[in-house]
């Protein structure tokens, strides 16, 4: 391509992204790079250090504030119960919120081009360019397509004298969001290595304190805590920091990526685990057991959706409006249990609970016109047809074996003849 133009990366500060200033202009020839960070709940110093790093660099550095949509983003997955392989989806939540965001500012800053730092070999460089290459910029990955490694990009930044502290940003990757933070590489990729208890921030090791709090939920979406509304972003924010004091929302496991590679990933969740156990709770009291059994695929097929950075697709409109259906009855309150690391629901109420505590009691005679007798009939055809089959399969088993018995016994006695 030719010069006189302009790219937006994707800034963090860190190694990846600031070797890919100068890589932007010498190796794809752009007269200008932007760089934009999108605030979806990181530390403080993060922004810092990101900010630092752009004025080292006399880097144009934009700052975008998407925590309200992040944290919609993240309730909406609340209503579709979504879990990844057993763990609640975080950096998969924020990464489109994050991709539309810089999208935005390119445009708006007249770029012809759009880049990440992203590696070849994760889910991020496909669930930034979901979104970016629906637009006419020119996507660009330089990690990737140059093929750099670590060691590279350190002796690189070195020769180039970048702001990276030789790239020494700590032992560990680790992503942060205002719903999950997650911790990988080093000793990490090890599947037998036991992390040590310093890789944790937002959870403490579990104690043998307990503590009750009661969720409000307005279909669906989780509004006040102990009967105090609060705002999305504030409502994460504190569950965060109670349930992650009991220990609550950790996750380590073997994760299957998009491009079929398996990796070790630890994650960190309290809040997140706490809303989920509590939405799924109150869920069991509302929806019948058909709503419940079809919603469980409806589910995992939003949250595969999620995981992959595609709820724009389609299907997602679909799945949502089912979704959005089943969630006018979830409404009602849950009370939550802290104790052992756990978050469990230990109570429930709703005015559209489908529960007779009549019917349902042992103490009663009969609800609605309906005797404990009246199942007797019901009982007598509960595996009816099972029962025949297994009849019928034995009885002619039974003729069978007793053919052969008979045919082998002609056989013996024209023998001795």
């Amino acid at each position: 391509m030719t010069g006189t133009s302009k790219v937006a990366l994707a800034f963090s500060g860190g190694l990846d992204t600031t070797v890919c200033v100068p890589l932007l202009e010498e190796e794809y020839d752009y007269d200008e790079v932007i760089g934009v960070t999108v605030d979806v709940g990181q530390p403080a110093e993060e922004f810092d250090e990101a900010e630092e790093t752009a004025e080292a660099l006399d880097l144009d550095h934009y700052v975008v504030d998407a925590k309200d949509e992040f944290a919609q983003q993240c309730l909406d997955a609340v209503k579709a119960n979504a879990t990844y392989q057993g763990y609640p989806l975080g950096t998969a939540l924020a990464r489109p919120v994050i991709a539309e965001a810089i999208l935005e500012v390119a445009e708006e800053e007249g770029c012809e081009g759009i880049a990440h730092g992203c590696t070849g070999k994760g889910n991020d460089q496909l669930r930034f360019e979901a979104v970016w290459r629906d637009s006419d910029l020119e996507v660009i990955a330089p990690v990737r397509e140059l093929g750099l490694t670590r060691e590279w990009e350190m002796e690189y930044a070195a020769e180039k004298d970048l702001p990276v502290e030789g790239g020494n940003e700590g032992d560990w990757s680790i992503d942060t969001n205002l719903w999950s933070r997650s911790v990988e590489g080093a000793d990490l990729e090890d599947p037998g290595y036991v992390p040590p208890e310093d890789i944790y921030e937002w959870t403490e090791t579990p104690s043998g304190d307990i503590e009750t709090i009661e969720i409000t939920f307005e279909e669906g979406t989780p509004v006040a805590i102990d009967g105090e509304e609060m705002p999305a972003v504030q409502l994460i924010e504190y569950l965060n920091d109670l349930a992650g004091g009991h220990g609550v929302g950790r996750s380590d496991l073997m994760e299957d990526r998009m491009l079929g590679l398996k990796v070790r990933e630890n994650y960190e969740h309290p809040a997140a685990t706490t809303l989920l156990n509590a939405h799924a709770a109150l869920e069991e009291l509302v929806l019948t057991k058909e709503e419940r059994d079809f919603k469980t695929q409806v589910d995992d097929q939003w949250a595969q959706k999620a995981y992959e950075g595609l709820l724009s697709a389609p299907l997602v409109d679909a799945l949502d409006g089912f979704v959005d259906t089943t969630q006018e009855k979830v409404t009602g309150t849950v009370t939550v249990k802290f104790e052992g690391g756990q978050a469990r629901a230990v109570g429930r109420e709703s005015e559209y609970a489908v529960y007779s505590e009549s019917a349902a009691s042992f103490n009663t005679e009969s609800v609605d016109g309906i005797a404990q007798e009246d199942a007797t009939g019901v009982a007598k055809y509960h595996g009816f047809q099972s029962r025949l089959a297994n009849k019928v399969t034995a009885e002619a088993e039974a003729k069978k074996a007793e053919l052969l018995t008979d045919g082998s016994g002609d056989d013996e006695s024209a023998e001795e003849q």
